[in-house]
């Protein structure tokens, strides 16, 4: 029987992934895009803990340290700066004892501000009206094979637009957030408009670092991605993020560009 998650919980903060969180450029590693949505998750348990503010993740940027191996992770999340109207929170994952992931997330006030809301771009295409893409034709791994992608065009090199959604749970069996479940999806923006097959080149993300200016709700993460290959081995993934109202933020993340030794 397959799992019906991407992680199994251990305890209150260790957890086991399974087979769909295997990763795109290594199908034995983890795909970094459910851990983002898991180190959320973590942060969402670790607030629910405390006497609650009323604040809302408004930024969060993730730092990708060595390998995230296909093995059980921990996180321990701290608060770094208390407050009543911004708070700042850090989370550490461990495999293996190691730090490989660091995240820290801003936390602002939630204030009635739509007299003065305006300025994000247009809602995309329904996914409902769209054609799914088999995007395991590119990438292997089974967090890529999870996943129903849904482009508003035909994907093409450095440019798509696509939605992402998934029948899976982040955690088997536990609920989990709106938002940790939106953001599970998003690193999966590195992987839908690529410049070079993957078979030849390597481009993988080092961080991920989302900006928020209104919280999204699911099920479809929509992603408006562009990539960019400089000329001296970094590149950059940039994306606004939609929900299916419309616009809710944006996400870059940098990349190492190299060739395959084999290549």
């Amino acid at each position: 029987m397959n799992p019906a998650g991407y992680f199994e919980p251990i305890d209150d903060h260790r957890y086991k992934p399974t087979t769909h969180a295997g990763g795109a450029w290594d199908p034995d590693e983890q795909h970094f895009s459910p851990l983002g949505g898991l180190v959320v998750h973590a942060i969402d348990r670790h607030r629910a803990a405390g006497p609650g503010n009323g604040l809302v993740l408004s930024r969060i940027s993730y730092d990708i340290l060595g390998r995230l191996a296909l093995d059980e992770c921990e996180i321990e999340v701290d608060t770094i700066r208390p407050g009543r109207t911004i708070e700042l929170l850090e989370a550490v994952v461990r495999i293996a004892g190691r730090p490989v992931v660091r995240a820290r997330a801003w936390f602002l006030a939630d204030l009635d501000t739509s007299a003065v809301a305006g300025g994000a771009d247009e809602r995309l295409t329904s996914p409902e009206s769209l054609a799914s893409w088999p995007m395991s034709e590119v990438w292997p791994g089974g967090y890529i094979a999870s996943l129903d992608v849904r482009p508003a065009e035909p994907p093409r090199p450095g440019r798509t637009t696509a939605w992402i959604s998934t029948p899976l749970d982040l955690v088997a069996g536990v609920p989990v957030s709106p938002l940790a479940s939106y953001l599970a999806l998003v690193d999966t923006a590195n992987g839908i408009a690529v410049r070079q097959p993957p078979t030849t080149w390597m481009f993988p993300n080092v961080d991920l670092t989302v900006h928020l200016h209104r919280q999204p709700r699911g099920p479809w993460t929509g992603l408006d991605t562009t990539v960019t290959f400089g000329p001296s081995g970094q590149g950059l993934t940039s994306t606004v993020l939609h929900d299916i109202d419309g616009p809710v933020g944006q996400a870059q993340q940098i990349l190492t560009v190299r060739p395959l030794p084999d290549a």
